[in-house]
């Protein structure tokens, strides 16, 4: 479990040499502000929380990647002020955080769009590619080799060795999940026989907890592979992924940021729910279809205007031009498209406490 909390020396974690961009009209919150959940988004989060503490000192922001589920459960339980979250509140989570809201809507605001990539651990191949059906076969269990002749069609000319393939997977509930399921139930028809799921559908051969597990554990296994938000790619291999009519599209949060702004919002939510329904099954020229967009999910009415107001400030330096700017400088995801970003922060805006 990591916790990050602005404080002295966050901004030294970040990798550029000068502070984070935040825009000259920032809101500075008084106070102390929680939020829990993603571990997509633990970057991106280090990066808002540093940079919104250096502009404003006499603020507290607090975040534990936790992973999705964990911060929609914390969320709704009223342990925290806000969730990260790799997928959208589902209906019945929507009815249980009304009561935590005041007796209003929660809202899905997404605020970080950035692909997922596929990681190996292969010693003398740097890349490789992989339709998907192959890789559905892999992560069910049912392609175990390196060498096996389906991997070796689409990868003409690379020297695969008699590897025994060892696929990691998330032991924790995720978004992360969620969504790289969705791509392979949408994606790799029959090859892929379960629904999408924030739990990982089978039994795995390894697990491991957060974005952070996972790679590790592929970064000290020969042979291994899992999936990671892009940010936590490090120094691995990727896997360029195939789709239309053999096109193979390497990890891009431009390709990936195609996808998502094509997608359309989510039947029934509210005036400021802007859940989006992602068309994982893309085949559009350019496209990186195994993408993540994280939500932070905050309350339409908190039980205090002190509580509303340090929510506001803070998520509307997140959805700022600004803001959007940091975590792409920092983590290479792609900032929102214009028009989303204004709704967003107009349902910021619309956050009030309750009376």
């Amino acid at each position: 479990m990591v916790a990050l909390a602005t404080g002295c020396g966050s901004d030294n974690a970040l990798r550029g040499e000068e502070p984070p961009p935040v825009p000259g009209d920032l809101a500075c919150l008084d106070g102390a502000l929680s939020g829990a959940g993603s571990s997509a988004q633990e970057n991106a989060m280090h990066t808002w929380v540093a940079a919104y503490q250096i502009a404003c000192s006499d603020a507290l922001v607090l975040y534990d990647a936790i992973g999705s589920g964990g911060g929609r459960s914390q969320f709704i339980d009223g342990a925290v002020d806000f969730a990260g979250s790799d997928s959208a509140l589902e209906p019945e989570e929507h009815q249980d955080a009304r009561e935590r809201c005041s007796g209003a809507p929660a809202v899905n605001l997404p605020g970080y769009v950035v692909p997922i990539a596929v990681v190996f651990h292969l010693e003398g191949v740097d890349s490789l590619n992989l339709r998907p059906a192959v890789l559905a076969k892999i992560f069910d269990g049912r392609i175990t080799r390196w060498n096996d002749p389906e991997i070796a069609e689409d990868n003409p000319g690379t020297d695969l060795p008699d590897t025994r393939i060892t696929p990691v997977t998330r032991s924790d509930e995720s978004g992360t999940t969620e969504n790289f399921t969705s791509y392979l139930a949408a994606a790799a028809g029959d090859a892929w026989p379960h629904e999408p799921s924030g739990n990982w559908p089978r039994p795995p051969v390894e697990a491991a907890q957060g974005n952070s597990g996972i790679a590790e554990a592929v970064e000290s296994a020969q042979g291994a592979i899992g999936y990671v938000e892009a940010s936590h790619i490090g120094s691995m291999s990727t896997a360029a992924i195939g789709h239309g009519d053999g096109e193979f599209v390497g990890v891009d949060p431009e390709a990936a940021a195609r996808v998502v702004a094509a997608s359309p919002e989510r039947e029934g939510g509210g005036e400021h729910d802007h859940a989006l329904e992602i068309d994982y099954g893309t085949t559009e020229p350019g496209t990186y279809p195994i993408v993540l967009v994280t939500y932070e999910i905050a309350c339409l009415r908190y039980p205090t205007p002190e509580e509303a107001e340090r929510v506001r400030a803070f998520l509307g330096y997140v959805f700022s031009e600004a803001g959007q700017r940091a975590a792409a400088q920092e983590t290479g995801s792609a900032p929102l498209p214009e028009g989303l970003r204004a709704d967003l922060l107009d349902a910021v805006a619309a956050i009030g406490a309750a009376g």
